[in-house]
Parts: structure tokens; C-alpha cells; sequence
């Protein structure tokens, strides 16, 4: 069972760069391990490091400039764009991300976030352009029972779409199964009303 989402305020990581495909996420050759577990430390990992040496970190890389840090990233349009690997959105959430704010999404990324439990926000590319000039202690509040995030400083807000049934299993920290799960009792009472 994922952990449930219902209101996160936080400070952001701003990646100001469009197009961030997912193995600019995650790069292939960190993709063998079968378990969601690990792969935050290679996120990003092209661009954090000089090379495959985590002694050689790149100063001037977002995730490694101490002055940012929260459990929201906030990416430029285009956002997890490339090849379909579910990955990416592991990398993310081990990182300790909670969620992706960004004005476009890929598909099949925003679905495999959903299905992970990393809240994809969509908002407008005016309302991404306000977050990025905020200071890097600025927080947001994204309220997916509300379905909304707002800008703490100014009290600006916008509305972001999600799926009905992805909103119930983030708000109950589910994934498919454990939905199931939970309306065992109505699946039982259909199953002995059809006999």
C-alpha cells in the first residue's frame, strides 16, 4: 500500500527544462533491479554527476544545489516524454517526491505516476511561469481532495484534472489491488446476487 495523499506544503525543486524525457530520468543502463527500491539515487543521474563517480557531482544541477529542496518537483512542459518505462516514475517518488507539477505531461509518464503514487499536476504555463520566479523559499500547497494548488505567498490557486478513480486510490494510499480489496464486500454481495 502506498502512502495516502491528501494536502502536501513544501517547498519545491524547480527543473526549469522542457522536454525531460524518461531516460534523461532515469537512464537505461539503472534499469535492472525489479523493485521500485534504489532508484532515487540515479535520478537524474546524467545530469547530477560528472560521471558514473558519485564523488563528482555537477554544481550547477538543480538536485544538487542545497538552497532547494522539497517534496514537490516542479519541471518545465513536456514532462516525461520518451520511452514508457515505469521507472522514471520510481526514481521520482524513491527521491522522496511526492509530486510533479509541470503545464504538459507525456501520457503514458502521468499514468505511471498515477499508478505509483506520484500526483502528476497539470497547471497552466502562466501559473508554472509564476512558481518558477518564486524565491527558493517559497512553498506550495497542493490539495488533491480540492484538486488544487496554490501558490502560499500570494494565495494564487489554480484547479488541475485527475481521473476519478486514481484520485480515490491517491487520497487511500491504494494501488489496483488494494482497491479491490476494499470493496471486497461489494464484489461478494454482487457475485452472491448473481447465482
Amino acid at each position: 500500500m502506498a502512502k495516502a495523499f491528501t494536502t502536501i506544503t513544501s517547498r519545491f525543486v524547480p527543473l526549469n527544462i522542457e522536454n525531460v524525457d524518461t531516460d534523461q530520468i532515469i537512464p537505461a543502463r539503472f534499469l535492472k533491479a525489479t523493485t521500485r527500491d534504489g532508484f532515487g539515487k540515479n535520478l537524474f543521474r546524467d545530469w547530477r554527476y560528472t560521471n558514473d563517480d558519485e564523488q563528482q557531482p555537477k554544481a550547477e544541477f538543480v538536485l544538487n544545489q542545497p538552497q532547494y529542496s522539497g517534496e514537490i518537483l516542479v519541471a518545465a512542459k513536456n514532462f516525461g516524454c520518451g520511452s514508457s518505462r515505469e521507472h522514471a516514475a520510481w526514481a521520482i517518488a524513491d527521491y522522496g517526491f511526492r509530486a510533479v507539477v509541470s503545464s504538459f505531461f507525456a501520457d503514458i509518464f502521468k499514468n505511471n505516476s498515477l499508478n505509483n503514487g506520484l500526483l502528476p499536476v497539470t497547471v497552466s504555463e502562466s501559473f508554472l511561469q509564476k512558481i518558477f520566479a518564486l524565491g527558493n523559499d517559497a512553498t506550495i500547497t497542493i490539495n488533491l481532495e480540492a484538486q488544487t494548488i496554490t501558490i502560499d505567498a500570494t494565495g494564487e490557486s489554480e484547479s488541475f484534472e485527475i481521473n476519478a478513480y486514481k484520485k480515490t486510490c491517491m487520497l487511500n494510499g491504494y494501488d489496483d489491488i488494494d482497491y479491490l480489496l476494499s470493496i471486497k464486500s461489494d464484489i461478494e454481495q454482487f457475485e452472491s446476487i448473481e447465482k
